[in-house]
């Protein structure tokens, strides 16, 4: 998402434009839910990219607006009719956004097929090449017990984007992560454990989480695990949702053959520091979530106030950068 504007609650009453087919009748399918907020370049490049997309299924498209005052939603009216919009008519965040969309998809599936149908999370400025969708859902199709699949993420200069496998961050994964040794040291397996750097990029891998710009979720998994958690607003709740699919026994799996480029901060980046509040928020609210309950409170606390530091560090160089420019 990018603007600064972030909102809890809808403002408006939601509108909504119903398929004119649904494909839930189809043995298998997938369903492709884009978030867009202020981004109308990047969502018709996005869009585009999909347009494109070789797929030997059904596949429906939608996307959820949330309260965009750019051109995004006559953009899509006009140019992409074949897409399902949906307007929140505010910036309800991304998990609360996607999940609006899940609802329908689960609505529109029949419990019996749910296994044979997936769901594509798209960033609106992810854009995949025309055979990654298609890659993607052959990893579910080979490996039934796999329910989350990535693909290799590039940024535009052809960098790979780290955060397209992960591990989950740990303390002490986080604690590498943080204090710069994952960086210093991409080859250890103890301090580049987050981001995998030890790992050949162009190597399929099981891993902990994909990343939340481009992730195919089986559809029956998003049954058993829930939906996205919506106290995440813009950031964690990829790695949440990894957690708890996998939880349940699913395997995630990283698949190199399959490609997009992100343009990485196109869609929101940290310029606000209300955004960056949230990126740190969504750290604190994962560790809660899942670690801290098992851990001594001297741990605790100490993670709290690393976390907190952080924030207070980076909020330092985003006003230090205002006034340089």
């Amino acid at each position: 998402m990018s603007g600064s504007t972030i909102s809890r609650g809808v403002t408006s009453s939601e509108r909504v434009l119903q398929p004119p087919a649904v494909t839930a009748a189809a043995p298998q399918g997938v369903w492709v839910i884009v978030v867009n907020y202020n981004t109308a370049d990047l969502l018709e490049r996005c869009l585009e990219a999909l347009r494109a997309t070789q797929l030997d299924r059904p596949c429906t498209v939608f996307v959820v607006d949330n309260g965009s005052r750019d051109a995004s939603v006559a953009r899509v009216r006009e140019r992409f009719p074949e897409v399902v919009l949906l307007e929140t008519g505010a910036n309800v965040g991304f998990a609360r956004a996607n999940n609006l969309a899940l609802r329908r998809v689960l609505a529109f599936v029949p419990e019996q097929v749910r296994r044979a149908h997936a769901v594509l999370l798209v960033n609106s400025d992810c854009f995949v090449e025309p055979e990654t969708i298609q890659r993607l859902v052959g990893v579910l199709d080979r490996e039934p017990d796999v329910a989350v699949v990535g693909p290799k993420l590039v940024l535009p200069d052809g960098r790979l984007d780290l955060a397209c496998r992960r591990s989950f961050p740990t303390p002490a994964t986080a604690l590498w992560k943080l204090t710069g040794l994952a960086r210093v040291f991409p080859g250890s397996r103890r301090f580049a454990r987050y981001n995998l750097t030890f790992c050949d990029p162009d190597e399929p891998l099981d891993v902990d989480a994909v990343s939340g710009a481009c992730m195919l979720v089986r559809l029956q998994a998003v049954v058993e695990a829930g939906l996205l958690d919506e106290a995440y607003f813009m950031y964690g709740e990829d790695l949440d949702w990894a957690y708890r699919i996998k939880q349940r026994g699913w395997r995630v799996r990283y698949e190199p053959s399959a490609r997009a480029v992100h343009v990485k901060g196109g869609s929101w980046g940290r310029r606000d520091p209300r955004v960056l509040w949230e990126f740190y928020r969504a750290m604190a609210l994962f560790y809660r979530r899942h670690y801290a309950a098992h851990q001594p409170v001297l741990l605790r606390w100490l993670v709290y106030a690393g976390i907190g530091m952080r924030f207070g560090v980076a909020l330092l160089g985003l006003v230090v950068r205002r006034l340089v420019h």
